[in-house]
């Protein structure tokens, strides 16, 4: 796709009052991008804008993707009304791959923090990609699972502002590493702020990016839940984690569980077999924890230093030495109330 072909799908696109829909009307009703783009005769200022953009996407390395391109998402293509193009800051690879989506609340339980990991590590360690929101929590959660695995091209995230606008600000640190071994995605301008609006249909290019969809813990009027409507709509395959029906948290995934909307997700053999996996990460965890009795006494329920020293019969200063060690080696977290496995 050459410049002046790409300037003019931008022009379009950015001109108010134009969505995906009216993007194709256009085109359409008069024969080409080329010919739409010059009967909206669109203002300098508009013009100005989009050159702008296109300059400040080439200084940072970020692509533009349109939906009759080779590297566009498949499974988003098949959506009514989809991005007529993408920003994408990352490896482009990624879009080609499989993919699975996981969303959830985020105020994610240590033990919903945990699963979304495991589930986000064994679909990209089996060359699957993981798509989610970079918000905090469970989409967080889902992708430094993914990134935990082996190689490159691992996991998606989809931006309700710019591909350049960082959000939330705490994960900055995620943010660049998943353009350094992932993708960010948007459909916005590049250096759009993110605004509430923007961010159901970032859960709808979401769904749509995701062969399938697993929801973790969500309110029943979260966004989450809105994400699981949208790829049900889209006749996506969707899978549900159960929680305690006393959190209003597994109110979400409970719902369409009851319902049979969902399948019941219980980890990540319900997708793969791993056995002989399964069997040597035992091994090696039963290993570890008979030499470690500090890392045996942990679960996924926070417990304190202070608790920690009671149960293993040893000082506080010697549960924090070793807290040092196993955090640094990647198998506990601090969590609020104390550590958990990580």
């Amino acid at each position: 796709m050459n410049t002046e072909d790409l300037f003019n799908r931008l022009l379009i696109l950015r001109t108010p009052g134009i969505g995906p829909s009216k993007y194709n009307d256009l085109i359409q009703k008069f024969g080409g991008v080329a010919a739409a783009a010059e009967t909206l005769q669109s203002n300098v200022a508009i013009r100005d804008s989009v050159m702008r953009e296109m300059d400040t996407a080439q200084r940072l390395g970020i692509y533009y993707i349109c939906d009759d391109m080779e590297q566009y998402p498949a499974a988003l293509r098949e959506i009514k009304n989809h991005p007529p193009v993408l920003s994408v800051r990352g490896n482009v690879d990624v879009l080609s791959r499989p993919t699975v989506g996981i969303v959830g609340t985020r105020h994610a339980t240590a033990a919903g923090i945990r699963i979304a990991s495991e589930l986000g590590n064994g679909f990209a360690a089996h060359g699957v990609a993981v798509v989610s929101g970079m918000a905090m929590g469970t989409d967080t959660a889902a992708h430094r699972g993914a990134l935990r695995a082996a190689g490159d091209a691992q996991t998606i995230a989809v931006l309700a502002g710019g591909v350049d606008n960082i959000w939330p600000v705490e994960n900055e640190s995620l943010y660049w590493e998943i353009v350094a071994r992932g993708a960010v995605v948007s459909e916005m301008p590049v250096g759009a702020a993110p605004l509430a609006q923007h961010f159901v249909i970032r859960n709808r290019w979401i769904a749509g990016i995701a062969n399938k969809l697993i929801l973790g813990e969500a309110d029943l009027k979260s966004g989450s839940m809105t994400t699981a409507r949208f790829a049900i709509e889209s006749g996506r395959e969707i899978w549900a984690i159960p929680s305690h029906p006393l959190d209003s948290r597994a109110a979400g995934p409970n719902s369409l569980i009851k319902t049979g909307a969902a399948k019941l997700c219980c980890g990540i053999t319900d997708f793969f077999s791993t056995e002989k996996n399964s069997s040597k990460l035992q091994k090696n965890e039963k290993n570890l924890t008979s030499e470690n009795s500090v890392l045996d006494a942990l679960g996924i329920i926070p417990v304190s230093e202070s608790v920690l020293s009671e149960i293993v019969k040893k000082s506080v200063s010697e549960i924090k030495a070793e807290l040092v060690v196993l955090e640094l080696r990647g198998l506990v977290r601090k969590v609020d109330g104390g550590y958990v496995r990580a």
